[in-house]
């Protein structure tokens, strides 16, 4: 299943909403390991990387809570988790904290990750013309909220590693 494709059920709906919620997933364990990762004194002197690395594991956190009540509203069955992390690992997972020259790079890929996750989402249903058992307008509006926090985040990312530049 890709972002790409039409929406045109409930059940593809509930599918892509648990992709997002694994890769909220992924955002929130990969900024706690950059954080646990930082010397204890670079938490006193990176207090903005800090905040920025716990906001987003915050936001993650919300995020998951938010499509998990979407999928709820569906009259959808769930994916077995094993499948979604397949999917998420494949489409999203192609690169590792490692794979970063820091911290900061590494989140900016993560928030825009999520970010185009959500545009894409919001694309395909808005070129359906399915009927989901969930309002539609509600639907968007939601991923329209998701998507704005992670530009944000993007822009919080950015506006840090111009300030150390």
């Amino acid at each position: 299943m890709s972002v790409n494709q039409r929406v045109d059920s409930d059940h593809q709906l509930a599918r892509l909403l648990q992709i997002g919620i694994v890769l909220e997933e992924v955002v929130e364990a990969r900024a706690y390991r950059h954080y646990q990762s930082l010397a204890e004194e670079d938490r006193d002197l990176d207090t903005d990387v800090e905040a920025l690395l716990e906001g987003a594991a915050e936001e993650s956190a919300k995020h998951r809570e938010q499509l998990e009540e979407l999928i709820d509203d569906l009259d959808a069955d769930s994916i077995p988790f094993e499948d979604i992390e397949t999917l998420v690992e494949a489409r999203y997972g192609r690169t590792k904290p490692e794979d970063f020259d820091g911290v900061l790079y590494d989140q900016l890929c993560n928030e825009e990750t999520a970010y185009k996750f959500y545009d894409d989402l919001i694309q395909a249903v808005e070129e359906s013309d399915a009927a989901f058992s969930v309002d539609r307008e509600e639907l968007l509006s939601r991923l329209r909220r998701l998507r704005e926090e992670e530009a944000e985040g993007v822009e919080e990312v950015t506006r840090i590693m111009e300030a150390r530049s």
